[in-house]
């Protein structure tokens, strides 16, 4: 069975009943630290490189969402299988994105057919400073020579071939680097080197390693690209890789989601289940809620890198930043409820909690940090105030997002100079559900509004700050996730304004916005409507 030809639904039946995914499996190999061979060969058996590989160069990926949902599936079931396999993808966007066609052609042919691919970029003591990296690649006859070290790197050891980030001139800013697809068994032997696999407090299994390169000669062509255009080929690719990484905090809420569900249906207490208990019912209710909101905007930010390209630079750091940051959240409010059993390993489906709560942990950090993606959006607020100011929205991208329409790399741009026109929409979708909402879904989006307003005009009044943000401009970042949250459920649900996923999850971003205080009978309908999970 090949997953391709179908929906990443079939993907999910054929892991629920899969030997290597069964949670006894997994949590032994949690518990040994060892590599999931198994279900790493399975998922290349059925199909998934397919989805890493652009259609226009043979392979299934069409909507950037279609990655999200398969990423998302895989984590459901182990987060770290899904972040030993997915990772090929990420060592592949920067060929993906530099436009070279007969080497994306080349590549995708040789992922499709199983090759691994990592992603070198982060250095011992320089970790997301990748203008500082030291690294080289110098010209020498044949090619280039590369010396030096990277680490810490997912699969360094298990991948034949490496997407190298390297310093290609002394120029100290954003020119001086490039990038390099090295392929090992065509390196000298003793040229390089793999580092020990690192312990890790999650995904023990996975391998999170390093390389050191001493005088490894690489071919001209391996330069992916035009020679110093490394960064900024890095940076457009993050854009996609980081809604990418968001869809893994998806699969995770998913899993915890159906783990406590289950408890708290069959588990008794005073006579009566768990899910019967007001406080239990209010806490499922809040952490479906936040799961609803991270999936709103995950799901908006994968459309837009198809239909609103230019504007990714907004919308892969807030997913990025708020996902994560939400998910770790709810799987703390998941381990409230479970009890003892969110940490004991037996007990309770195999231990599959503790390990997916302490799996989850590393997301945030993948592809830039929370605060990295909140200075991403720093550097934008001139850009997002001036866009808000002048209501300026692509219309046509807008009503293209539900299409999904295919992702062209090429169109990807470093900052979105018409702001975004998800957020720049907030004043049109509150008047659109005005007519049918109740009063109080309408008093949720009004609050919305006006945070935004202020919130906007607090941006525009702040003094660039560079590379020393202040505290204030962080706290403003954090507001505009949750403005452009507001903005993505609404946009999902305005034509349905009525439905308890629009009240509640209005009601979570209202809370978190702060200045109005919610009815929290919001998150209890939510509890009752389960049907997705029973």
């Amino acid at each position: 069975m090949n997953v391709t030809t179908t929906s990443p639904g079939l993907l999910d039946t054929a892991l629920a009943t899969a030997e290597p995914f069964r949670p006894d499996r997994v949590a032994e190999l949690d518990r040994t630290e060892s590599f999931p061979t198994d279900a790493v060969r399975l998922l290349d058996e059925l199909g998934v490189p397919d989805w890493y590989v652009p259609a226009r160069l043979g392979g299934a990926l069409t909507d950037h969402t279609q990655l999200v949902e398969v990423v998302r599936t895989i984590a459901r079931h182990d987060l770290t299988a899904a972040i030993a396999h997915a990772k090929t993808y990420l060592g592949a966007v920067c060929v993906w994105v530099a436009g070279d066609q007969e080497k994306a052609e080349r590549l995708g042919a040789r992922i499709r057919a199983g090759a691994v691919v990592s992603w070198a970029l982060t250095e011992r003591g320089h970790g997301s400073d990748l203008v500082a990296g030291e690294l080289t690649a110098t010209e020498c006859p044949g090619g280039y020579r590369l010396d030096g070290e990277k680490w810490p790197i997912n699969n360094a050891t298990r991948a034949g071939t490496i997407c190298v980030l390297a310093r290609t001139s002394a120029e100290t800013g954003a020119r001086g680097h490039s990038l390099f697809l090295v392929d090992k068994d065509r390196l000298a032997p003793g040229s390089y080197r793999t580092l020990p696999k690192a312990r890790t407090h999650g995904i023990r299994g996975a391998d999170i390693s390093g390389i050191a390169f001493d005088g490894a000669v690489v071919p001209a062509e391996a330069l992916v690209g035009r020679p110093g255009a490394g960064l900024e080929i890095v940076l457009k690719a993050l854009q996609l890789t980081r809604v990418m990484a968001a869809g893994l905090s998806l699969g995770a809420v998913d899993h915890a989601r159906e783990l406590t569900l289950r408890y708290v249906r069959e588990r008794k207490l005073y006579g009566r289940r768990l899910i019967e208990l007001p406080h239990v019912r209010r806490s499922f209710g809040e952490v479906s809620a936040a799961a609803l909101v991270a999936e709103s905007v995950v799901l908006f930010a994968g459309r837009a890198a198809g239909a609103l390209t230019g504007e990714m630079s907004v919308y892969s750091a807030v997913a990025k930043a708020l996902a994560p940051t939400l998910v770790d959240e709810a799987i703390a409010r998941c381990g409230e409820l479970l009890g003892a059993r969110a940490f004991l390993t037996t007990v309770y489906a195999d231990g599959a909690f503790q390990k997916l709560e302490r799996d989850h942990r590393i997301v945030g950090i993948f592809d830039g940090s929370t605060f990295v993606n909140r200075h991403s959006l720093i550097t934008q607020f001139p850009l997002l105030a001036a866009g808000w100011r002048q209501r300026v929205r692509d219309v046509a991208g807008l009503r293209a997002v539900e299409g999904g329409p295919p992702t062209d790399p090429g169109r990807l741009a470093l900052f979105s100079r018409a702001g975004c026109s998800l957020v720049q929409s907030l004043p049109f979708l509150v008047e659109q559900v005005r007519t049918s909402a109740p009063e109080s879904v309408l008093r949720l989006a009004a609050h919305v509004l006006d945070s935004a307003e202020r919130l906007h005009d607090e941006m525009a009044a702040l003094r660039p700050q560079g590379v020393t943000a202040g505290v204030e401009a962080f706290d403003l970042a954090r507001r505009y996730e949750w403005c452009l949250a507001a903005a993505a459920v609404l946009h999902r649900w305005s034509a349905e304004p009525a439905r308890p996923k629009l009240a509640a999850t209005l009601a979570l971003i209202v809370g978190r916005l702060g200045g109005h205080r919610p009815d929290p009978a919001a998150f209890d309908r939510l509890t009752d409507d389960l049907k997705e999970l029973s």
